[in-house]
């Protein structure tokens, strides 16, 4: 018989003391995680839990045309105290290239419809974005805009369209061309007046995940790793380092280290302001939800018993109406309706299934077929008080 493969191996989590931040305070702005598929090397879990050990102020996830790690992100925050800063690079058509922060919850929005729109843009796996499509949706964010290539001609749009919310980002990596590129990242800042700031382009959380990195971009480029020539970093410098080491990296300019954290502070918006925001047009003009709910129930339990609704089934409905008003879930009901009645009213195959056939409230509306006079039912299988 073939052999079993091995067991998965999960990764507990365990609380991560916080270091006391060291000399300068610093926030890294440019990171990318494992959802950065086939670029980020480290999980982001374990990048959070690394910029805590190292007493960083904030750390931010800007995973390339998505937001997809910020969520495990956010959970590893929380545990480890850590300030989450949500983000995302993103690489214009007709502009540099750029980081967006976001400072609040409209922002947050702001930034998942932008990218929704530059991914339904493109062919899958591609995100196809314009400086327009930016300016459409730039209120409450912030922009870094990496400055390695960049002219300064090209970064005064940025400047206009985002005021005192702009940034100049600068990244070295220990190369013999550091002291050049840092008077040339200066210098264009200073011609186009935008505040200048330390990143370190962060692929993975530690050193040693180097070798993964170079693999992961071999698989991109359809080759070995000793084929990669120039196209994999030259050394091991893109991991998340100590504060000391960002300030020794940028010591002729030690304010664009600390800026990070005056950054970061103008980020507010966690993922604990998110709720679920459903459609308005569920219910018709001059009903709220519980309204348009009970006479929806209510008229399909007259339509599956004609002769009379039962009385056992009348108080499960009452029950039920009761429970799904104190948690205010009539919106959900509403929709998992609208979705049944959309695809039946075009012959397509839909069935409810599972705890929900323990509603009669689903049996009345049509979204399952188990009659709950024939049966005992129980609706806290399905929805109860004591579960969040």
């Amino acid at each position: 018989m073939p052999e079993q493969p091995p067991p998965k191996i999960e990764r507990v989590h365990q609380s991560v003391p916080r270091a006391q931040p060291a000399g300068i305070p610093y926030a890294e702005l440019h990171c990318r995680t494992n959802f950065s598929f086939l670029e980020g090397a480290s999980h982001p879990d374990e990048l959070v839990r690394r910029a805590a050990e190292l007493g960083y102020t904030a750390l931010a996830v800007t995973d390339r045309n998505s937001l997809a790690g910020v969520v495990r992100a956010h959970v590893a925050a929380k545990e480890c105290g850590l300030k989450l800063v949500i983000g995302a690079a993103i690489a214009p058509l007709d502009a540099p290239p750029m980081l967006l922060w976001v400072t609040n919850r409209a922002g947050y929005g702001q930034l998942s419809r932008l990218l929704t729109h530059g991914c339904r843009s493109a062919s899958k796996g591609e995100c196809r974005l314009t400086f327009d499509d930016v300016a459409r949706h730039h209120q409450g964010l912030l922009a870094g805009i990496l400055l390695r290539g960049a002219e300064p001609a090209a970064l005064q749009p940025c400047r206009e369209l985002f005021g005192d919310r702009c940034y100049a980002v600068a990244e070295l990596s220990r190369s013999a061309r550091d002291h050049a590129l840092l008077e040339r990242f200066q210098r264009v800042a200073s011609d186009v007046q935008i505040p200048l700031i330390a990143a370190n382009d962060v692929h993975y959380h530690v050193p040693q995940r180097r070798p993964l990195h170079d693999v992961l971009t071999a698989i991109r480029h359809g080759c070995t790793v000793a084929e990669l020539g120039e196209r994999f970093f030259p050394n091991g410098e893109r991991h998340l380092k100590a504060p000391a080491a960002m300030l020794s990296l940028f010591a002729s300019v030690p304010e664009i280290v600390s800026r990070t954290a005056e950054v970061a502070d103008r980020c507010t918006f966690s993922l604990d302001e998110l709720r679920y925001n459903y459609p308005e047009e569920l219910c018709p003009p001059g009903f709220s939800p519980s309204q348009h709910l009970a006479e929806l129930t209510w008229t399909g339990a007259h339509f599956r018993y004609p002769a009379g609704v039962p009385d056992k089934v009348r108080l499960l409905i009452e029950h039920e109406l009761e429970l799904i008003g104190d948690l205010r879930y009539e919106a959900y009901f509403l929709t998992v309706w609208d979705l049944v009645r959309f695809a039946r009213g075009r012959g397509i195959l839909c069935q409810g299934r599972g705890s929900a056939a323990n509603s009669a409230v689903c049996f009345c509306l049509g979204i399952t077929s188990v009659d709950p006079e024939r049966i005992d039912v129980l609706f806290e299988r399905f929805i109860s008080k004591d579960r969040n």
